[in-house]
């Protein structure tokens, strides 16, 4: 089930769309995956993994497809201010009986920028990424998180 949802569907999405950029010499696939793909996240195995198959896929296809004109790279999301974001902050805050302020702020505080993104912050890197001006940039992996994985 998990894998249908998470995997296949993006999988699928692409095989529709592919022929089409192929046939034009120019397109761009971009999948948005998480974090958890570079540092995993505790008690999200399976989301973790899932996910970390869709990084291989990409890199994958964008050497086979490369070729054709077509990029494929993955975006990666740290805390990024969205309602998902709000809503596990409102059931951490209600999990640990601590305000929703306590909550975003120990979770900010582990970010180098100390907030969280801004949506149109995350769709900026991607604009970019679709973009004429991204050419040269395919099969990579791009953290969108204001410095919050540590590793290199």
């Amino acid at each position: 089930m998990y894998f249908e949802s998470m995997v296949v569907s993006v999988i699928a999405i692409t095989d529709a769309v592919l022929p089409d950029m192929r046939e034009r010499g120019w397109g761009r696939i971009i999948t948005s995956t998480s974090s958890g793909v570079v540092a995993p996240i505790p008690n999200l195995g399976m989301s973790n993994a899932l996910r970390l198959s869709l990084v291989g896929w990409s890199k994958t296809l964008a050497r086979e497809v490369g070729p054709d004109g077509v990029n494929c790279n993955i975006v990666l999301p740290g805390r990024i201010a969205t309602g998902r974001i709000q809503f596990l902050d409102e059931k951490k805050a209600e999990r640990e009986q601590r305000s929703v302020e306590d909550v975003r702020a120990e979770s900010t505080g582990g970010i180098p920028l100390k907030r969280y993104g801004e949506p149109e912050e995350y769709g900026n890197v991607v604009s970019f990424l679709a973009s004429e001006k991204a050419s040269y940039i395919t099969g990579s992996v791009i953290r969108i998180d204001g410095g919050l994985i540590a590793s290199i």
